[in-house]
């Protein structure tokens, strides 16, 4: 049995017709006769029985009338909870993030939803591999991932709001002799130390670029995955490194240069389940993270001495 047909057995019971049941929910007698049938299949006592040309109910189908009625006001008041969950501008929404996103969207997030009546916010960082992303919002409502251009597109099982297009620029010691280019080549930089991510996390598909651009293998000597620290590696003159423009806070010690001859550039998204943004709190805070995109962008100005924009 389901909801359709106990409520059609509980308007036969008040309307006293099949006919006058089919008028008031505005389908054919035919279609009311064969969901009573239907009904009757799961219930092994009958439930109508002829009164001369009419229809009505036995006393199984009384009963059972009299708890299709229990059952429309429980599943109405599901309905409405799920309504008022929907709906709700101040739900918790969980929003995962990878170190640089994190760094540069969360404390855009908080200021930007601190009023009343705004979402509240659960933020975790997960530095994961590229692949792994997709599979994250499994356990939360948004999730910040990047990947380069020339990588495979998000899967289709999750739903892609675009944040930022970043350019990856090369971090280089301040009093270093490239510090004091424009802009920098494969082949400029290719026989220098590098500090790279870790093998399977983007960056490293550009790492490569650059090496076969300049037809050497490059001196990989460290492998950090979090970009202050690599800052500080960099400061320090431990190496040269790819460094995104917008997400990373700048390094009084650090100059980043734009590269030419690699396409060098990643894609932050919001990924999510397509049903997550039903809630109207996930939709808010979406649209924050837009504002926030907008803002980062933004700073690509004087902030420090990155080269000419490419």
């Amino acid at each position: 049995m389901d909801e359709r047909q106990l409520r059609i057995l509980r308007e036969l019971g008040e309307l006293g017709s099949v006919t006058a049941v089919a008028e008031a929910l505005l389908v054919t007698p035919s279609a009311i006769s064969q969901q009573l049938r239907l009904l009757q299949r799961s219930v092994p006592v009958p439930l109508t029985e002829r009164d001369g040309r009419r229809l009505v109910l036995t006393a199984a189908g009384q009963a059972l009338a009299g708890a299709a009625i229990e059952v429309e006001t429980a599943l109405a008041r599901a309905r409405h909870t799920v309504d008022e969950f929907v709906d709700k501008p101040d739900d918790s929404v969980s929003v995962a993030a990878f170190h640089s996103a994190a760094a540069a969207f969360s404390p855009l997030l908080i200021r930007g939803l601190a009023g009343p009546g705004c979402p509240r916010l659960t933020l975790a960082g997960e530095d994961v591999a590229q692949d792994h992303f997709p599979r994250l919002t499994r356990d939360y409502d948004l999730v910040l991932a990047h990947r380069l251009d020339h990588a495979p597109p998000w899967p289709s099982t999750v739903t892609v709001t675009p944040l930022l297009h970043e350019p990856l620029d090369i971090a280089v010691p301040a009093g270093h002799p490239l510090a004091g280019k424009a802009s920098l080549t494969p082949r400029e930089v290719a026989d220098q130390p590098w500090i790279t991510v870790h093998d399977g996390f983007p960056l490293m598909a550009t790492i490569e670029a650059i090496a076969t651009a300049a037809n050497r293998r490059l001196d990989i000597r460290h492998r950090i995955n979090e970009f202050a620290v690599v800052a500080e590696v960099v400061a320090a003159g431990g190496g040269l490194a790819l460094m995104p423009r917008w997400t990373v806070p700048p390094h009084p010690a650090v100059v980043l240069r734009p590269l030419r001859g690699v396409h060098a550039r990643r894609h932050i998204d919001a990924l999510h389940r397509p049903e997550r943004t039903a809630r109207r709190a996930v939709r808010t805070v979406l649209a924050e993270l837009r504002r926030a995109a907008a803002a980062i962008r933004g700073r690509d100005g004087g902030a420090r001495d990155r080269g000419p924009s490419t």
